[in-house]
């Protein structure tokens, strides 16, 4: 058995009917690559059974303890069944991109069972009439718990059931799975007795390596590498209020290309600079079409990170994060950029001072018991919309592949992210990259963004706006006459 950090556990405590916290994705995948040119859903099952050692996560569930006074342990399920994970729908006609997305945000805004592996794949065919589809292409829409993987961790579960090739190499050997035997109520007990007893002696290990990251911020701010004056909570919009049950999804893809071009425009400026300034320029047209735009910034919390080499495979989040302004109070586009970029800068050393890793080391500094129950009070009695958003939404960036990916042998032609969303912040932003492509995807509440393809032309627009800005136009051929 294998116990949860606090980190992880927290996604647990968390969990409400309207707020589960699992993450996903949509793949969108042409057949025609495969033997015969289509996959059937008897050979998807074949093949995803034939991968399930590429991952732990596919077939490790949860065991909490009564009243969960320690924090849950992943056990080898001893019921695991693969069919009941794997599910098969079909979109009506037409079977176009609204339906698709209409489809993924109901999937995604049902929780997973808590009593099984935490995964669920939905293969949707149908999809015969999306723009830039060939007819006849299919989606596997993905659902992981956030306890037993973050967007990093993600990417070794999704690696397990693609090939760079689409006569689906047999390149995973047998593991000799076995399944355990579930513990009993006493075990569990004296288990989590002495992880209390330990507690002191972590505090005093986790405060040794804390107080050194303290020292360094206090330094970095008194020569001025740091700067904490525009450290304040977010002002509070429409994205910021208790989240119901209903979802929402789209996405905006764009040519990477581009992405980096528009970076080179500004000295020292990231890919993740350019998708965050997109994002603010995104919610400023939104919010200003109805009268709602603050006048002071929204914020973006960006998910980074910490995982070491040798932690790819490692179940569970490692993670730590950063604030950044998303410059919404700019209408200059290229001046969105340079602000979100400087920003950005001042977040990350501020991270980089306290310490990477510190947010995963100080939570395991609560005992289990108490954290649980904070965190149920605080979703339950609606806590979090009785003070100021800390920030107003999510940007998260999943780094995916720069070569073309096979499923059961059918290529993927798209992929899109999902995250989970909670009370005060409605909406999320997952990034994620596929070959020269970079897409936008958004899940929210669907009380709080009722009209999603309006934002997703706000995104369009800002991209728009960025682009013409920011890469000068090409110059035109000496000697060619223009027609009036």
């Amino acid at each position: 058995m294998q116990q949860l950090s606090g980190q992880d556990a927290s996604f647990v405590y968390l969990e409400t009917p309207h707020t589960p916290m699992h993450i996903g994705s949509v793949g969108i995948y042409d057949p025609a690559t495969a033997p015969g040119g289509f996959v059937r859903f008897k050979d998807i099952l074949d093949f995803i059974g034939s991968r399930l050692g590429g991952a732990r996560s596919f077939r490790q569930r949860l065991v909490r303890l009564p009243f969960d006074l320690d924090h849950p342990y992943w056990i080898e399920d001893p019921e695991f069944d693969l069919e009941y994970h794997v599910r098969h729908i079909a979109l009506p006609k037409p079977g176009d991109w609204r339906q698709l997305c209409i489809q993924v945000a109901r999937l995604h805004a049902r929780p997973l069972d808590l009593t099984k592996p935490l995964w669920e794949f939905t293969i949707v065919e149908g999809l015969d009439n999306i723009e830039g589809l060939p007819p006849g292409c299919f989606a596997l829409v993905a659902k992981v718990h956030h306890a037993a993987i973050d967007g990093m961790s993600g990417v070794e579960m999704s690696a397990a059931i693609h090939d760079l090739t689409p006569d689906k190499p047999d390149r995973i050997a047998a593991d000799g799975w076995t399944p355990d035997d579930a513990p009993g109520v006493s075990d569990m007990l004296i288990k989590g007795y002495f992880n209390t007893l330990r507690k002191p002696l972590q505090l005093v290990g986790t405060m040794a390596r804390g107080l050194p990251g303290l020292a360094r911020l206090g330094h970095s701010v008194s020569k001025g590498d740091v700067s904490i004056q525009n450290q304040r909570m977010a002002p509070r919009t429409r994205l910021n209020g208790k989240v119901g049950p209903h979802r929402v999804f789209d996405a905006v893809p764009m040519p990477l290309g581009d992405i980096r071009a528009i970076k080179d425009s500004v000295p020292g400026a990231t890919v993740n600079d350019v998708i965050l300034a997109i994002v603010g320029g995104g919610l400023r047209h939104y919010l200003a079409a109805t009268g709602e735009r603050p006048a002071d910034s929204l914020t973006a919390m960006a998910p980074i990170s910490v995982r070491a080499e040798g932690e790819k495979a490692a179940l569970g989040n490692l993670v730590s994060a950063m604030v950044v302004s998303l410059g919404t109070h700019i209408a200059d586009p290229v001046e969105r950029l340079r602000h979100v970029h400087a920003d950005a800068l001042n977040s990350k050393a501020m991270s980089n001072a306290v310490g990477a890793r510190a947010l995963t080391d100080y939570s395991q500094l609560m005992p289990a018991g108490l954290s649980g129950l904070a965190a149920r009070l605080y979703t339950r009695l609606g806590a979090a919309n009785a003070h100021a958003p800390v920030f107003n939404t999510v940007v998260t960036n999943v780094p995916g592949s720069r070569v073309p990916l096979f499923f059961a042998g059918a290529q993927m032609v798209g992929m899109y992210g999902l995250g989970p969303i909670f009370d005060s912040m409605g909406l999320i932003n997952t990034i994620y990259s596929y070959v020269d492509t970079i897409a936008i995807s958004f899940t929210a509440d669907r009380n709080m963004v009722p009209d999603p393809a309006v934002y997703a032309d706000g995104l369009r627009r800002a991209y728009a706006e960025l682009k013409a800005a920011a890469i000068p136009a090409p110059a035109k051929p000496k000697g060619v006459k223009q027609h009036a």
